[in-house]
């Protein structure tokens, strides 16, 4: 029996609770959607866009729904396709834009596509070296490379040009560790490295984007036709080019629903900002405002301790749980770093001697240090792990070296030894040290592949066809495994069971100097302390050592002092 529109479109309307349906029935925009955490909110926007579709309201090959994240973005379309919609086009915010540079490059500029660039520190590690600081910048640390690398993505995303950014630095609440005139001269040198090269950055693809469809009016016609309603999920945390662009796209139509949380904005020191949201209806006085607050996620109990946190500062959307009770978030103090990782590993080794599968369970902290103690005590005890980091897991140095060698022994197979085995001889010399989580998820999915009937040809050259696949994804590979992840990795994920370390004043609200920290700081470590209370579905393991943390008294876990 043929299914009608209208059949179609009760269907995917009855699937949604009352807020998430009047979401799906605000078929037009302007829209702007408050969603809290585990509300459902991606459920929500996939079904407005089905039934809008299956109404006729929409074209969905004219869709152009956004994400943050690759992963996010694959979701959005795995539950398109499932809902009936496989043509909308379901992208992040730079892969939606690097498609159209690619695209219109020969017409607009002529000449080759620059290449773009896989990582930034060889370029970061020449830059220094022609701006004459290799005796000021020690470029074998990857923390420091990190920590300039993010302060020129700052930049750029903020639109800063090179000339400006110590002037604009000085008006920043948070400073950078490095010194912002030595930024300044990297940045320079970097950016004329980039032009020598003919390479471009991710924050290039969104300014000369933008820059392309500002200026080339064919361009950008032929873009809004093809185009026609958007979808922008985690608006809190849009930066302020990632909002030109999405002005460029929009153009004077109002077509656009945006979906964040104010509560969940983390990302400040990336040039994200929550203004765009909240100034949502001063550009569209005429914008539906919906809000999400049946959280399907977390215990009453978890949620009832992030509402009193939200309700300090009265930062977001407080949730109503609508599962089961559970156990109250417990709060454990220990004397030093050592004593509170051997805690929580106790813990934790008795929950898998229970049954309790280990990829139900997350270790979570507030910076890559804190982890790297828990690393090692989890090698020191055997206990299986997996870093969940926000650097790219095939960015990875140790990923990248690997697969290396993998291609080379692709080319003439070993005679007589499978592929799985020559995987594993392979793997050997990189198992050992700290961090063995990268290649051991590589040779559990090497196992599954060899496992699965589907996967052909099964040697070393189908394997790295499916990692190629994951690279384009951003899809890594995952072991049955405890997650250890900081707060920003951890965002848009849940487990079962988390444990939140490092409550703490000076480590949860992190230091920020001599000078004291400023408020608006402290509303950030608030908003990540929030999204990890969140990101536990049954069980909330809080933890700290030495002074604690102001965020659990304010959350109504320990009596003030």
């Amino acid at each position: 029996m043929e299914v009608t529109p209208d059949l179609r479109a009760e269907e995917i309307l009855a699937a949604l609770d009352d807020d998430q349906r009047e979401v799906a029935l605000a078929t037009r925009g302007p829209v702007c959607v408050i969603a809290g955490a585990g509300t459902g909110k991606t459920r929500a926007i996939t079904h407005r866009i089905a039934y809008a579709a299956a109404i006729g309201t929409m074209d969905p090959t004219k869709v152009l729904a956004l994400t943050f994240t690759a992963r996010a973005a694959g979701e959005m379309r795995t539950r398109l396709r499932s809902l009936g919609v496989p043509t909308v086009a379901a992208r992040t915010v730079h892969s939606a834009a690097l498609k159209q540079l690619i695209y219109f490059w020969p017409q607009v500029f002529g000449g080759r596509t620059p290449d773009l660039m896989n990582s930034k520190t060889p370029f970061l590690t020449e830059a220094v070296n022609r701006a004459e600081l290799t005796g000021e910048i020690r470029v074998t640390s990857r923390e420091v490379m990190r920590d300039i690398a993010t302060e020129i993505e700052w930049a750029k995303v903020s639109q800063v040009a090179p000339i400006d950014y110590v002037d604009q630095v000085a008006d920043r609440q948070v400073k950078p560790r490095i010194k912002p005139e030595f930024i300044a001269s990297i940045y320079v040198a970097y950016e004329s490295l980039k032009k020598q090269e003919l390479a471009i950055d991710f924050e290039d693809v969104l300014l000369l984007t933008s820059a392309m469809l500002e200026e080339e009016h064919s361009v950008r016609e032929r873009v809004q036709d093809q185009y026609r309603y958007f979808t922008v999920d985690e608006y809190q945390d849009i930066s302020p080019i990632q909002q030109r662009l999405i002005n460029a796209w929009l153009g004077s139509r109002k077509d656009i629903c945006v979906v964040g949380d104010p509560a969940q904005t983390i990302y400040s020191f990336a040039g994200a900002t929550p203004v765009f949201l909240n100034t949502f209806t001063q550009r569209f006085p005429e914008a539906q405002i919906i809000r999400l607050s049946t959280g399907y996620r977390s215990t009453p109990e978890i949620t009832f301790a992030a509402n009193a946190l939200l309700r300090t500062s009265s930062m977001g959307q407080e949730l109503t749980a609508s599962n089961d009770h559970g156990h109250r978030p417990t709060v454990d103090g220990y004397k030093d770093e050592a004593a509170e990782i051997a805690g929580i590993l106790a813990q934790i080794t008795t929950l898998l001697s229970q049954g309790t599968a280990p990829q139900e369970i997350a270790i979570l902290a507030r910076t890559n240090n804190q982890l790297k103690g828990v690393e090692r005590a989890m090698n020191s005890q055997g206990l299986p792990y997996q870093v969940r980091s926000t650097e790219r897991f095939f960015e990875r140095q140790d990923v990248r070296d690997f697969l290396k060698q993998v291609r080379q022994a692709s080319v003439i197979p070993t005679e007589g030894t499978t592929w799985l085995d020559e995987l594993r001889t392979i793997a050997q010399p990189y198992l050992t040290g700290e961090s063995i989580d990268g290649i051991a998820a590589l040779l559990h999915l090497g196992r599954e592949l060899d496992s699965d009937e589907g996967f052909t040809p099964k040697t070393l050259r189908g394997f790295l066809r499916e990692v190629e696949d994951r690279v384009t994804q951003n899809n890594p590979p995952t072991m049955p495994v405890v997650t250890l992840a900081t707060l920003h990795a951890a965002k848009g994920l849940e487990w079962e069971r988390v444990f939140l370390m490092g409550a703490a004043e000076g480590i949860l609200p992190l230091e920020s100097g001599s000078t004291g920290t400023p408020d608006s700081v402290i509303a950030e470590e608030r908003r990540l302390f929030y999204v990890g209370m969140t990101r536990a579905k049954v069980d909330l393991h809080i933890s700290y050592r030495g002074n604690p943390s102001r965020f659990l008294s304010e959350a109504g876990l320990l009596a003030s002092s």
